[in-house]
């Protein structure tokens, strides 16, 4: 992966300074691997390591994006074990909801000690969106609705039953009084094709992220009818109130962060953490955070990947109560 001295005719000395090197120089090829089609969660999540890496001179060519759709992650999860586990040029998108599949046992026969945990660089918070000419302004209307008449209501997330953006919808299901298993959902592969669903007015209601869907209610193209924040968020969305504002008791706060294989090396992997730990005290790095809805959250290394298994308990018991 890395640039290193290698000629060796000065021998002991020369060989020695190609270890040094390697400990801290930048991947030849960097790469970063999103897990769905382009204009989702994973696809925002690699385009902020990929300018924020470039922005403050971390890395000096720009970043190669890639996708492989399916299971909303669990492809790229197991690809990256099977083929790239020793891979240091790669780094894959993840997110709170990839530690809700691998709590359910949908990464397949992997769980969260198959990969290392390197880092989240920010915060979101899920919404539910309605289309822009919806009849419903608020929480509490969708909610009524919804408890009237359930089967009318097709809400569509960019994964399978069970995933992130099935178990905020079935929030929804909940709040209204009614079983979340019955719900009417659609999976769909990522965030920007629940979008066009919604958009396109085959569904009624979208469980997804603020950062996804951000733009697009700016625009005028969907209503995003509540935050599920414990505070309003800055920026684009300080008007939109909180779930709990309404009247609702509903968090779902989603990280977005990022693993490399199992095998890749101490120094590949410390290389990818201190340049994460550089760019995350930037102002150029809070600017392209801020661009794409995100906020404020930073863990590294350890701090990370304690909080990815703490998560994947915390998973287990909610997919539990919803009768996974």
């Amino acid at each position: 992966m890395f640039r290193t001295i290698t000629k060796t005719m000065f021998g002991a000395t020369v060989a020695a300074l190609a270890i040094t090197a390697s400990a801290s120089a930048e991947p030849a090829k960097p790469e970063c691997l999103a897990g769905a089609k382009p204009g989702g969660g994973f696809d925002l999540t690699c385009r902020l390591a990929a300018n924020a890496l470039l922005e403050t001179k971390q890395i000096s060519q720009p970043m190669t994006v890639t996708y492989m759709e399916g299971g909303v992650g669990a492809v790229a999860y197991n690809h990256v074990i099977g083929k790239r586990g020793k891979d240091g040029t790669l780094i894959t998108a993840a997110s709170s909801g990839s530690a809700l599949l691998i709590a359910q046992g949908k990464f397949g026969q992997y769980d969260e000690n198959a990969v290392r945990w390197l880092g989240a660089l920010g915060a979101d918070y899920g919404v539910l969106v309605v289309a822009a000419d919806a009849p419903y302004k608020t929480l509490g209307e969708l909610v009524e609705a919804y408890k009237a008449d359930p089967t009318a209501f097709a809400i569509a997330g960019g994964g399978a039953v069970g995933s992130q953006d099935w178990m905020k919808g079935s929030l929804l299901a909940k709040a209204a009084g009614q079983e979340p298993k019955s719900m009417r959902y659609v999976a769909l592969e990522g965030g920007g094709a629940v979008l066009t669903a919604l958009e396109g007015g085959h569904v009624k209601v979208g469980s997804g992220d603020a950062a996804e869907m951000v733009k697009h209610h700016v625009a005028g193209k969907v209503r995003i009818l509540a935050v599920m924040a414990p505070e309003r968020l800055p920026g684009e969305l300080s008007e939109v109130p909180t779930a709990r504002e309404q009247g609702f008791d509903i968090d779902w706060p989603v990280w977005r962060g990022y693993y490399v294989g199992k095998d890749v090396s101490d120094a590949d992997y410390d290389w990818w953490a201190q340049s994460f730990e550089k760019v995350a005290a930037t102002p150029e790095f809070a600017k392209e955070r801020e661009a794409r809805g995100l906020f404020e959250f930073t863990l590294v290394g350890k701090a990370f990947e304690d909080r990815v298994k703490e998560d994947v308990e915390r998973f287990k018991v909610l997919a539990k109560e919803a009768g996974m």
